[in-house]
């Protein structure tokens, strides 16, 4: 595992947590809420780190490997992630403002609520990612690909898609001086198309998504402890489970259930139990 710190950021709390994940090797680094602000941490790897509001300002993580971690309210104004890793990480409400993430692997990442205006994105990979209430005015995704990617975010007039290629799924707010106007399907394909992209919208049909009740002891189908949905998207399948942030977010669940890994077990429901089930959680969670 690459431990090497390039640079240590200015704050004596953080430089001194770092130097501790330097030297014991068998942990995680956990630096939550700390100042890594000028940290120069490229190659390392961060695989499962916890990075939740660490302030990461102006950083250089080139080649950083953040598999799987926890960015969830991270300051990276600034910081440049070019050809970084960040598969499956969780960037819920992190802030990426003027930030670089050239050829970076977003795959399978989670952002909801994250300030990416100016960022650059040419030739990353969202395959699979989920931006969801993202700001993306002004930025750039020059040569970016996206595969059955949710991109419900607000692009503007100053927002570069030349060379944008693959597929994914609205609907997208357009801001225009202001003015927000929400498109999908054959106008969003021609709105980015008309721009340079390469792009094809998808519009997943309801009788595509199969719904399952998880339960163990204690619970039932008609009193699940949770539920998890399978959508098929031109024979691809994308499994997300209802978590307790009140939305749907990628789950392995079932794929782990089919290799034997889950002792949790799970029976298909139908829409409308899965409706009336997430109706009961969204009203105890008011």
């Amino acid at each position: 595992m690459n431990r090497i710190v390039r640079r240590m950021p200015p704050d004596a709390e953080a430089a001194a947590a770092l130097r501790e994940w330097v030297e014991q090797a068998d942990s995680l680094l956990d630096v939550s809420a700390l100042d890594l602000s000028q940290v120069d941490l490229s190659g390392a790897d961060l695989a499962m780190a916890l990075l939740t509001q660490t302030v990461l300002r102006g950083a250089k993580l080139v080649g950083t490997d953040l598999y799987r971690a926890h960015l969830e309210g991270a300051v990276l104004d600034g910081a440049d992630l070019s050809g970084a890793s960040l598969v499956k990480v969780e960037l819920d409400e992190a802030s990426l403002r003027d930030a670089t993430l050239d050829e970076a692997d977003l795959g399978s990442t989670q952002l909801w609520a994250v300030d990416a205006r100016s960022a650059r994105f040419r030739a990353a990979k969202f395959h699979g990612a989920s931006l969801i209430d993202v700001r993306l005015e002004g930025a750039d995704l020059t040569d970016a690909s996206v595969r059955e990617t949710s991109l419900k975010a607000v692009l503007d007039e100053h927002t570069v898609v030349q060379g944008l290629s693959g597929t994914l799924f609205g609907p997208t707010v357009i801001d225009r001086a202001g003015a927000r106007r929400e498109i999908n399907g054959l106008e969003l394909e021609r709105w980015l198309n008309s721009r340079g992209a390469k792009v094809r919208v998808l519009n997943p049909r309801s009788e595509d998504i199969t719904y399952y009740a998880k339960f163990s002891e204690g619970y039932s189908r008609s009193n699940p402890q949770g539920i998890v949905r399978r959508r098929m998207v031109d024979g691809v399948a994308h499994d997300e489970a209802f978590t307790r942030n009140l939305r749907w977010e990628p789950t392995e669940y079932l794929r782990l259930y089919q290799l034997g890994h889950n002792e949790v077990d799970h029976a298909e429901i139908s829409e409308t139990e899965a409706v009336a089930f997430i109706e009961e959680v969204t009203k105890g969670n008011a």
